[in-house]
């Protein structure tokens, strides 16, 4: 069997096991119990259900790379995770995002040893829980306050990544918003206030505040949903709403309009209320820095074009505090955070030789 096809085969394997985000533990528990059998150094499950194995390196001082791969996915408990291939093409709900980067983390170790690569320094594998949807990323953060800021940098694994290079964090404020009122009869009681007419108003100014497109600011009603019933007014609803952008500036002067507007929406009879309930800090690292540098010419040396990109992912937490991170991919792909999500096998190999070199040369980086 060659390592491709055995980084593959794992990947369906961990795809096969439910992990909802606040539910990851038995995804993680199976990894737990591959990093013991690969005897790898200080295996451990901290009590986020990150979970933790090193790889020693010949230097004892020399600083370690953290190489990170999030264990959740979006598939809420029950869905169906079965897997089909089709012409190079291997469909599954979370194979992408994020299984084959969790697979990877063992690609790494394999393709290592198999070559006999020794590395001058250490090289953490994390699988953590809690990057997707209101997880909030609880997982990096706890990786992060567990390394510090005095390693060489982090390197996030995101399956689907390949030829792309993140060193730019979107930042992101998310709300629960609630409109409260008495309710009532949808015929007796007309003219009385609806939580669900007063929401729908509600997100309706909102969507119309002008976004700038530079820098790139977005904003999405991600849920929405309340009442009891055709002929009732509905006495709550509820909304969960999505901001982002590229700039904290942009994203603070979007904060203070929405907050604004929810603010001056309470009237009588109308309660409105808003709680908090994600932030991913923005932050960054230049194009120049020599980790980003290292990704780039990984991707060149297999004949791939490296497009430098911004996104939301766990690197958001290292770059935020400063720590040099970068986010690379396993493969390409499509359909992430859908049924029909998928990854092409073929590109697997380039995937992993760029990220091996990245391993290797990365303790030689100086900065």
């Amino acid at each position: 069997m060659t390592l491709t096809k055995k980084i593959i085969d794992l990947a369906i394997q961990i795809q096969q096991i439910p992990a909802p985000t606040f539910a990851e533990g038995p995804r993680g528990e199976f990894v737990r119990g591959l990093f013991i059998q690969e005897k790898l150094e200080d295996v451990s499950m901290d009590s986020l259900g990150n979970v933790y194995a090193r790889l020693p390196g010949k230097k004892k001082k020399a600083k370690a790379l953290i190489v990170s791969a999030h264990l959740d996915t979006v598939f809420p408990a029950g869905t169906r995770l079965q897997v089909r291939e089709e012409a190079g093409k291997i469909f599954g709900p979370g194979i992408g995002d994020n299984s084959v980067g969790v697979a990877a983390l063992f690609g790494i170790l394999w393709m290592l040893r198999e070559r006999k690569i020794e590395l001058d320094h250490d090289v953490w594998f994390a699988a953590n829980v809690g990057e997707e949807g209101l997880g909030d990323l609880r997982g990096m953060r706890g990786v992060v306050e567990r390394f510090g800021a005095d390693e060489l940098g982090y390197l996030v694994l995101e399956g689907l990544a390949l030829g792309h290079v993140y060193h730019r964090a979107i930042g992101v404020r998310r709300y629960r918003i609630a409109a409260k009122t008495r309710g009532g009869h949808s015929w007796s009681d007309y003219g009385q206030p609806s939580a669900v007419h007063e929401l729908a108003a509600l997100v309706t100014q909102l969507t119309q505040l002008r976004l700038p497109r530079d820098p790139r600011t977005t904003m999405n009603i991600g849920t929405i949903h309340g009442g009891t019933g055709v002929n009732v007014l509905a006495a709550e609803a509820k909304c969960e709403l999505d901001l982002r952008s590229e700039d904290p500036a942009a994203l603070g002067k979007l904060i203070s309009q929405v907050e604004d507007i929810i603010l001056h929406w309470n009237h009588e009879g109308v309660k409105i209320q808003a709680e908090i309930i994600g932030e991913r800090p923005a932050g960054d690292i230049s194009a120049d820095h020599p980790l980003v540098k290292l990704a780039v010419n990984c991707l060149q040396e297999q004949g791939m074009d490296a497009a430098l990109t911004t996104g939301s992912t766990d690197a958001n937490i290292p770059l935020s505090k400063g720590i040099p991170a970068v986010v690379m991919g396993v493969t390409t792909g499509n359909g992430a955070h859908t049924l029909n999500e998928y990854i092409e096998s073929g590109p697997v190999d380039i995937g992993m030789e760029s990220l091996v070199r990245f391993v290797e040369l990365a303790g030689k980086l100086e900065y």
